[in-house]
């Protein structure tokens, strides 16, 4: 691996070229960071120099600060090794210096490594790099100068969008916005960069300090307007998030006194956030993330993924139809079968109908839409199937059925052919055990819309081949997926420690506990809705069905209620036919429905749970807690059981997959967070009221008498370790 350096090369124009060597993106690592300064120094020390360019080395300027210096710092709690950038290095070295500075990028410029460039007195940059601050979804602000310099470049109401929505632009746009001076061709940039330098300190083009200007910035009153609106926008989209308020602030401080003391306030602001547990838990997803693609015995062995060039979905439905557009979105032919040419159509136009949203929504031009469509085509049998590379089944949840289709397909692919399932909750043993294949069956289990949803949950078999594997995750990620593999059990690993969710939330509504304020409590924990608005969202059809796989599968652990049937019998389907615990109409959000309130109080009756009658008197804080304690409780079970790889691969799961706040960092994490011990401390409390619904799982316990985090790796000795 290349050494990370800061080189130095002066030309006979008198012009310094300093490079950033840290492949792959130049992050600036605190090394880096002191080589610049040493380097820019030397520059200015220098008397055959009279101006400086600096640039990243492979195509690339600068991806932006070392973020495993925020792991170091979240470990350690020490804010001290977060070196002092945005004054002694932005400011002092290169901004006030005598000599002029020039950034010459290519590639990209991102977080640090745009704030650097901004404090050069210009930018040169080549078409389509990618240009942007996203440090607010890392949980803090710019820090190297960003807040302040920005809003002065492109001015305040742009650089708000661009902070606040971690949003990038291309070169193209910063040159109209003022970010960028020149756009030049890749074999240009260097000559036009050394040239607009020596210009510079000829003063035949202007030295430009960014942090002095103020001219983009406005009026004082309508920059306070500006940033109000902002804040009530922050307060509404991220409450929950902090560093959207105090980004806010930091830019307001530089406005109302002056850009350097913005840079002042904008570093203690930041030393403040980069220890808060928004920053860790978003640090960690960042991370959790990018661990998926390590499996051991799979991408570890030496195995290259075989290209998969044409798929067959069989199943035009929902999923099928989302499955069908995220494989051609991505220049995967596909062929969807469906039983009969009605059905057939239907999928055909769902296809069309999820490729058409995209281009309304601007996602997607119209002549990618028709690249896309012209590489799908609907059978009716599988005389075409003799040469696709991959079948994914997504049929409704019947065993029987599934287990015929894995027959016949069997005998018509190729023996390298990927054998997949969508299944959602059926143990794939019983999917495949009609068949000779068993090396080649996989779960692929998408989550809807699944040509939207990031999560591909990868299910393998004792039986599946490690090769199999690596080329389901090599479309997983083709097609834009996180794909995180995951052993074989009923629900698998995201529904399985999921599945306590919906009935913690059902057995508080039979303690009494009003269904809208649990929604809403679970809501403001950071959840994009509450459990009984999922449930109208899902169907009440996909409840009973799931409900009875774990029913069968966790009888001891089951919370059972008539609910859900009484509200059937009421002709209620939820969000299907527009009335559930809340009414939906066309163009409205959904209203809370006061009358489903006595079929609520008729379960209540039949289950008979109320203490002495009386409703439950609880507080918000432990409304969340027995809900999601009990998650966290089956989250132990699935890592006990040798489900996933690591702790974090359930974190990125839960995040992707159940939009489980990334600000909280996944569920296990978040349990680590709260505390190992009040956690199992509640449920033993409940499980002794309750019963075994709250019961505490074995690692659980056993975590908790030896002081361990529910995330360290578990023991050898796991007793069901060959799942994975």
């Amino acid at each position: 691996m290349a050494k990370s350096r800061v080189s130095f090369e002066v030309g006979i124009d008198g012009v310094a070229i300093i490079t950033i060597f840290n492949p792959p993106v130049n992050s600036l690592a605190p090394p880096l960071i002191a080589g610049l300064k040493e380097r820019f120094n030397e520059a200015i020390r220098r008397s055959d120099v009279k101006a400086i360019v600096v640039t990243g080395d492979g195509g690339k300027f600068s991806g932006g600060f070392d973020i495993n210096v925020f792991q170091k710092v979240h470990d350690t709690g020490d804010v001290s090794l977060m070196p002092d950038v945005s004054v002694d290095l932005m400011v002092n070295t290169i901004e006030d210096a005598q000599k002029p500075a020039v950034a010459a990028i290519e590639g990209l410029a991102l977080g640090g490594g745009l704030e650097l460039a901004m404090a050069c007195h210009a930018r040169i940059a080549t078409s389509k790099a990618q240009l942007g601050l996203p440090e607010l979804t890392l949980g803090i602000i710019p820090g190297f100068g960003g807040t302040q310099r920005l809003p002065r470049l492109v001015g305040l109401s742009k650089a708000l969008e661009l902070m606040l929505l971690s949003k990038p632009i291309t070169s193209e746009e910063g040159k109209k916005l003022g970010l960028v001076d020149a756009i030049v061709s890749s074999e240009e940039l260097l000559s036009v960069s050394r040239q607009w330098a020596t210009e510079i300190a000829n003063r035949s083009k202007p030295w430009i300090r960014s942090l002095h200007r103020t001219d983009k910035i406005g009026s004082l009153s309508e920059a306070r307007e500006v940033l109000k609106k902002a804040r009530q926008q922050a307060k509404q989209t991220t409450p929950n998030m902090p560093q959207h308020l105090a980004c806010l602030d930091v830019i307001e401080e530089g406005v109302v006194h002056g850009g350097y003391n913005g840079v002042l306030k904008e570093a203690e602001v930041f030393k403040e956030l980069v220890l808060l547990e928004t920053s860790k838990g978003l640090v960690h997803v960042f991370f959790a993330q990018r661990a998926t693609s390590k499996v051991p015995g799979v991408t570890d062995v030496g195995l290259k993924p075989r290209h998969v060039k044409k798929a067959a979905i069989i199943g035009g439905g929902l999923m099928g139809s989302g499955i069908a557009t995220a494989l051609i979105l991505n220049d995967i032919y596909v062929l969807v079968k469906e039983i009969n040419p009605e059905y057939l159509a239907k999928g055909i136009k769902m296809i069309e109908a999820n490729i058409g949203g995209l281009v309304t929504r601007r996602k997607l031009t119209q002549d990618k839409a028709n690249k896309a469509i012209s590489l799908v085509k609907g059978v009716l049998d599988y005389s075409e199937f003799k040469d696709v590379d991959m079948v994914i089944e997504a049929v409704i949840e019947k065993v029987p059925l599934k287990q015929t289709i894995f027959s016949e397909i069997e005998k018509v692919c190729p023996p390298h052919c990927i054998l997949a399932t969508n299944t959602s909750t059926i143990d794939l043993n019983i999917v495949g055990e009609k068949t000779k294949s068993q090396d080649r069956i996989i779960g692929a289990h998408f989550f809807s819309p699944a040509h939207v949803m990031p999560l591909l949950e990868i299910v393998r078999t004792e039986k599946t081949s490690s090769q199999i594997i690596l080329d389901l995750m090599t479309v997983g990620k083709i097609i834009k997926k996180v794909p995180v593999v995951v052993g074989n059990c009923t629900g698998f690993a995201v529904n399985r420690t999921f599945f306590p969710y919906a009935q913690g939330a059902q057995l508080l509504a039979h303690l009494g506990v009003d269904v809208f304020r649990i929604d809403r409590v679970i809501s403001n924990f950071g959840l994009p809705m509450g459990p009984f608005q999922l449930q109208d969202l899902t169907g009440y059809g996909v409840a009973i069905a799931v409900g009875r796989e774990f029913s069968n599968a966790f009888p001891d652990r089951i919370f059972r209620t008539p609910l859900v049937d009484l509200l059937i019998k009421d002709g209620r389907n939820g969000k299907n036919n527009g009335k559930g615990y809340y009414l939906y109409e066309k163009g409205s959000k959904p209203k809370p429905d006061p009358s489903v309130l006595p079929i609520i109080e008729d379960s209540r009756r039949l289950v008979n749970l109320m203490p002495g009658g009386k409703p439950l008197s609880v507080t918000d804080k432990e409304i969340v807690e027995m809900i999601l304690f009990p998650v966290v409780n089956e989250a132990c079970r699935v890592m006990d059981e040798g489900i996933v790889v690591r702790a974090s691969d359930l974190d990125v799961a839960s995040v992707l997959g159940m939009s489980f706040p990334s600000y909280r960092g996944g569920i296990v994490f978040w349990a680590d967070l709260v505390g190992p011990s009040h956690i199992y401390g509640s449920l033993k409390k409940w499980s002794e009221v309750y019963g075994n619904f709250y019961k505490p799982s074995r690692l659980l316990e056993e975590r908790v008498k030896r002081g361990m985090p529910l995330s360290a790796p578990a023991s050898a000795s796991s007793p069901s370790k060959s799942r994975l």
